[in-house]
């Protein structure tokens, strides 16, 4: 992995990483990769139980022609009913529930109880109840909702819509419609969306959301991709959505806590109760001032690091 861009334009790569601000860490699992899978393509369904991936999505929806939706719908049914996919997040982003597709896919999908059901084009807050009353009524009432972000109006009304439900564990950021949209330019450093990247990433921090950001349409530029993974994660975000097997590692290792920074958290920790147990409640680490705030920033930084270890032992890819 090469930092051929500017050095002013990219992050660097040992920066700390820290889980989100307001996001309950009880129910939070890394996100660092989310890949998604044409569920009209067996073989693509198969690959992704080898693939070193946190999260996949099993489209249905946008990478699916309209005369295949019921084929890539049978083999999604196929695939979950099979199983074998470790500790990967099974999600599967259905048509939008009031489409000529989305109430079979729910039918169909429903019973087999995946991690999540990801919803596009939700644009308020009554399109997420609606969206989860439909799954409700295809026997889906205990599956995980996420919703994508991917207009204008669903930006504007994010907040509106990260407080829909207490059904949504993640909201995930559709750049490349929304770019689409705005009538935006893709731009290497993102400044056409950045207002909107920050927008919805308050909304999700608002009401305790994990937030994962959009896809990188170059497939090839894995310098560009790299710096969209950085940007991404000094903004705040969780993740990065992935379109190609080549790009998780860059995801991944963007969103991993580096051994420096757990090293650092570690010993955040440990002076702060030492402060506390001299009746202090500041103290300086390496020259800088520590505060609860920053207690807080490390606990998460070691948890994230220890749920990413537990994660991929158990599947045996450490």
């Amino acid at each position: 992995m090469n930092d051929r861009l500017p050095a002013t334009c990219i992050p660097p790569a040992g920066d700390l990483i820290e889980a989100p601000q307001g996001v309950s860490m009880s129910q939070y699992r890394p996100r660092r990769s989310m890949l998604y899978i044409p569920a009209c393509v067996p073989r693509f369904l198969d690959k992704g139980r080898e693939l070193r991936v946190d999260s996949l999505i099993l489209d249905l929806e946008e990478s699916v022609l309209v005369e295949r939706k019921a084929e890539a719908r049978r083999n999604t049914v196929a695939a979950l009913q099979a199983g074998g996919y470790g500790h990967r997040e099974v999600v599967v982003r259905v048509n939008r529930h009031d489409s000529a597709w989305g109430l079979d896919d729910l039918t169909a999908i429903a019973p087999l109880k995946p991690d999540a059901i990801l919803f596009p084009r939700i644009e308020s807050r009554q399109d997420v109840l609606a969206a989860i009353a439909a799954l409700d009524q295809a026997g889906g009432e205990r599956i995980p909702v996420m919703v994508m972000l991917e207009t204008p109006m669903a930006v504007l009304r994010a907040e509106e819509i990260a407080g829909a439900s207490d059904r949504l564990i993640c909201l995930v950021m559709g750049t490349s419609d929304l770019t689409n949209e705005l009538h935006a330019r893709i731009t290497p450093e993102r400044l056409p969306i950045l207002y909107s990247l920050s927008h919805c990433l308050l909304a999700a921090r608002a009401h305790g959301l994990p937030i994962v950001d959009g896809v990188h349409l170059d497939m090839k530029d894995m310098t560009s991709f790299e710096y969209a993974c950085r940007m991404a994660r000094d903004l705040g975000y969780d993740g990065k959505t992935v379109l190609h097997p080549l790009q998780i590692q860059y995801a991944n290792d963007a969103f991993t806590p580096r051994a420096e920074s757990v090293a650092r958290a570690r010993k955040i920790i440990a002076a702060f109760a030492e402060a506390n147990a001299e009746g202090r409640g500041v103290t300086v680490v390496d020259g800088r001032l520590v505060e609860t705030l920053h207690v807080e920033a490390a606990r998460r930084t070691l948890l994230i690091h220890d749920l990413i270890v537990k994660m991929e032992a158990a599947d045996g890819i450490c």
